[in-house]
């Protein structure tokens, strides 16, 4: 069964109770006034300035290095034949 809240109804809180739920809201409100503080502050700094390297120059220099490294492989390839070829040379196989 149920207990009905009405205007007779009694709650009974201890002074600590009060009191830290006190501390509670308080240090809620503390928080909140800081916050706004801090978003306003960033508002009125200054904008960053723009990154150094642009999303087009990554993209180009990233396309070069992806470039260079199959050129690379590429050139190892074929000095693994060449090198193979030496040895066979050499070694009389």
């Amino acid at each position: 069964m149920a207990k009905e809240l009405s205007e007779d109804t009694a709650v009974q809180l201890s002074l600590k109770t009060l009191g830290a739920v006190a501390f509670l809201i308080a240090t809620l409100v503390g928080m909140w006034f800081t916050l706004q503080a801090d978003i306003d502050e960033a508002r009125k700094l200054p904008e960053p300035p723009p990154p150094d390297v642009t999303r087009m120059e990554f993209d180009m220099k990233d396309q070069m290095i992806r470039n260079t490294i199959m050129t690379t492989q590429k050139d190892v390839e074929e000095i693994k034949k060449s090198l193979e070829k030496i040895e066979d040379k050499l070694y009389n196989r």
